[in-house]
C-alpha cells in the first residue's frame, strides 16, 4: 500500500482525532500552551464547606416573604418610586384628608396600597394552610377546630377585604 500524502493525512487525521485542535486559533492555542510550558498550577488542599439544608419552615418562611413581595408590587414601588399614601382636599370643608388607595387606576398603586393588598393575600394563603394542618389526624380535637376556625376566619377576612380593596379602587366594579 502507498503511504498517504499530507494532504490527506490532515484531513484523515483531524476527522478522526477531534476537529477542536485542528480548528483552534492559533493565537488562543499559544496562549493555552505556553504558560503552562514553564509555570505549574499549585496544588491546593480545598475541602468543600459542609453545610446543612435549611429547615422546612425557613424554606417556607422565605417562599412567603417572596410571595408578599411580589404580590405587593416591590417591583413597581421601586420603579415608579410612587408617594406612601396620596391626599384629597374635601371641596366642602376645604381641609386636606390622607387617601390609601388610588381611584380609578388599575395599574397604579400608593405603597400602602399594594401592601395591604399584599397582606390579605398571604393573610388567605395562611389561612390555607390553617386549613390544611386541621386535617392532620394525630393532633387533638380541639387544635384541631382551633386551626380549622383560624383558617376558615383568615379565608374569609381575606376576601372580604380584598373585595372592598376593590370596590374602593373601581367603584363601579361589578355592581
Amino acid at each position: 500500500m502507498a503511504p498517504r500524502s499530507n494532504s490527506q493525512s490532515a484531513s484523515g487525521g483531524s476527522q478522526s482525532d477531534g476537529s477542536s485542535q485542528s480548528s483552534m486559533d492559533p493565537i488562543f492555542h499559544i496562549l493555552k500552551v505556553i504558560p503552562f510550558s514553564f509555570l505549574r498550577p499549585p496544588r491546593l488542599r480545598l475541602k468543600l464547606p459542609s453545610f446543612s439544608l435549611p429547615s422546612p419552615m425557613t424554606v417556607f418562611a422565605l417562599v412567603l416573604l417572596t410571595y408578599f413581595m411580589v404580590v405587593s408590587g416591590i417591583v413597581y414601588d421601586v420603579i415608579v418610586e410612587p408617594p406612601g399614601i396620596g391626599s384629597t382636599q374635601d371641596p366642602a370643608t376645604g381641609s386636606v384628608r390622607p387617601v390609601v388607595f388610588l381611584p380609578g387606576r388599575v395599574n397604579g398603586q400608593y405603597i400602602i396600597e399594594g401592601l395591604s393588598s399584599g397582606f390579605m393575600f398571604v393573610l388567605g394563603g395562611i389561612g390555607i394552610v390553617l386549613l390544611d394542618l386541621a386535617l392532620d389526624k394525630n393532633r387533638a380535637k380541639s387544635v384541631k377546630t382551633s386551626y380549622a376556625s383560624a383558617g376558615i376566619s383568615s379565608i374569609v377576612i381575606a376576601y372580604v377585604m380584598s373585595t372592598l380593596f376593590i370596590r374602593i379602587k373601581i367603584p363601579a366594579y361589578l355592581r
